[in-house]
């Protein structure tokens, strides 16, 4: 039977509060539990990797916590909200102030350009379209791309589409950013590259940032790795667990 762990302290410094969250889901006439009374806190100024293989839980536990899928059990607070206690237009509200998402596909909007991508979040929450793409372009500035702030997705490389998307997530400055594979589409160079920027851009200046990876070339940029097993957290360190 695989062990189950309690990942994370308590205390003041936890921005992420999970108690005791599972998870089902239908097939068919059966009830199928992904997740399993999970107990963990993220720390602001973190950044944890979520690792296992392909169905042990980790996109749905990273869904849960960032207030896209709701737990069958549990809570689940972020930032001392209790998140599945607000209305569904609350919640909207909530994630559009609080919480950024990078995607492994970007996600980005074909038709408008890379300014325009990069500034939905804030358009989103009203802000005018002229302010809205001043703040992206300065955004897309800190990652190194403000030269394609005019360009659309097509127009650029799979990397600097990766940028754009990181941008979109960071430029109303949420306090939890969210990633589901940043870095699989990406070559070794690349990845490297955008998990650095990451760090620069968003683990230095406070943020909690939880990242769902199966990439093993950067498992050595975490400072905290949670593994995943039949929807329990089995590990939870400052490394991968040794095989064996």
């Amino acid at each position: 039977m695989i062990g189950t762990i309690t990942a994370g302290a308590g205390g003041p410094e936890a921005a992420i509060h999970v108690r005791n969250v599972s998870r089902d889901f239908k097939a068919g006439q059966d009830t199928i539990r992904v997740l399993h009374n999970i107990e963990l806190d993220i720390r602001a100024g973190e950044l944890t990797y979520l690792v296992g293989e392909s169905g042990s839980g980790k996109t749905t536990l990273i869904s849960i916590i960032a207030g896209i899928l709701w737990p069958t059990e549990g809570d689940v607070r972020v930032f001392e909200q209790d998140i599945y206690d607000l209305t569904d237009t609350q919640l909207v509200e909530f994630r559009l102030a609080n919480i950024g998402f990078i995607f492994q596909q970007y996600n980005l909007i074909p038709t408008i350009d890379a300014a325009a991508n990069a500034a939905v979040p804030l358009l989103a929450r009203g802000m005018k379209l002229d302010e809205a793409r001043e703040r992206a372009r300065i955004m897309l500035g800190r990652l190194n791309i403000a030269d394609q702030a005019d360009k659309l997705p097509s127009q650029l490389s799979g990397g600097q589409q990766q940028r754009v998307a990181i941008a979109r997530a960071l430029v109303h400055e949420p306090r939890l950013v969210v990633c589901d594979e940043p870095t699989a589409a990406l070559d070794a160079r690349s990845g490297r590259r955008v998990m650095d920027l990451l760090r620069e851009v968003a683990v230095a200046e406070g943020r909690s940032v939880i990242i769902v990876t199966h990439d093993n070339r950067i498992f050595d940029l975490a400072d905290r790795i949670l593994v995943l097993e039949d929807g329990r957290i089995t590990h939870d360190g400052t490394e991968m667990p040794q095989e064996g």
